[in-house]
């Protein structure tokens, strides 16, 4: 029988679902996920651990994620298919699941040349699309993808990104019903900054139906300054900051800015409550955990619905 992972049951019920993300620390460090993940405890229903994001090495989010769920907080586990073939990833999931894990996040990943190993070769043995459906086969039919049964099959409530701004955006809804067909249950969005550009992508979800077939978290990032918005403008590929909110970061005082970047972050989560579709919000506030708790707070979105996973571990054969 299938188990509901707390994300499932919180988006399932029709609350509007609240999720961030804890990168992992550059060496063995423990504590350090421990010191983040504290900041999230109450505040969101799953915890992303990112999977060597802008292909920088860190500790492995399965074990970051272990590490997570020991303290009684929901992990979401991230995959990247850079760099791991189908069995390393179907091993990965098992393990994941056995320590009670039962949610995750199916990735392609950044290239190697934007990280600290471009020389490293990426894997890719199978896409993202193509790691939703495995998930799913591996949920449902039991089987792993070589079509051998599963003696315990892993339940995991399978996620994926989608990026509304990317080019050509006319295909950008098309990429996403590829994977609501591959079995995804939930999406987290790139950054939404243009929220005129979003709402336009959303009317393209609704006019598909597809807002009813899977459960979409907006996702957002909140500015710190007027030069991180130039540089999420001008350097990060598939974003897209307008010109107006540079503007407005550049128009406050150095020491004003960070608060002037949450200001934007709140008006941009109320106008997105209104619409039709967004079932939540995926705060993504990089190196800036700490602030989380308030910007949930301050969007009205606490207390949290349901409280935070039993601390123990190894129930994902329960």
């Amino acid at each position: 029988m299938k188990t509901e992972s707390t994300l499932e049951k919180i988006l399932a019920s029709g609350h509007l679902a609240v999720t961030s993300e804890c990168g992992p620390p550059r060496g063995a460090q423990p504590q350090k996920v421990r010191e983040k993940a504290e900041m999230l405890r109450g505040v969101v229903d799953g915890v992303n651990v990112t999977d060597n994001q802008t292909a920088m090495v860190r500790m492995s989010s399965l074990a970051a994620c272990i590490i997570i769920r020991q303290m009684g907080l929901n992990p979401i586990l991230q995959m990247v298919s850079r760099d791991r073939n189908r069995l390393a990833m179907q091993s990965d999931i098992i393990g994941a699941y056995s320590h009670g894990i039962d949610t995750m996040l199916c990735l392609s990943g950044d290239h190697p040349k934007f990280g600290d190993h471009p020389m490293a070769a990426g894997v890719h043995d199978i896409d993202s699309v193509q790691m939703v459906e495995m998930v799913k086969n591996m949920r449902q039919e039991g089987r792993f993808q070589g079509g051998e049964k599963i003696d315990g099959p892993p339940q995991m409530f399978i996620g994926a990104a989608a990026n509304p701004f990317a080019d050509p955006f006319e295909l950008r809804v098309a990429r996403l019903a590829k994977k609501v067909k591959a079995g995804v249950d939930f999406i987290q969005t790139q950054c939404i900054y243009n929220v005129d550009k979003f709402e336009k992508w959303m009317q393209g979800v609704r006019d598909r139906g597809l807002h009813e077939q899977v459960y979409i978290l907006a996702g957002i990032t909140p500015m710190k300054s007027v030069g991180m918005a130039r540089y999420m403008k001008n350097k990060v590929p598939g974003m897209d900051v307008p010109d107006e909110l540079v503007k407005r970061m550049g128009g406050v005082p150095k020491e004003k800015q960070a608060e002037e970047g949450i200001k934007i972050c709140l008006e941009t989560i109320e106008r997105l409550k209104g619409v039709e579709g967004v079932r939540g919000f995926h705060l993504m506030a990089i190196e800036w955990e700490h602030k989380v708790p308030e910007i949930v707070e301050r969007a009205g979105l606490l207390p949290r619905p349901v409280e935070q996973a039993n601390p123990q571990v190894g129930t994902g054969n329960a």
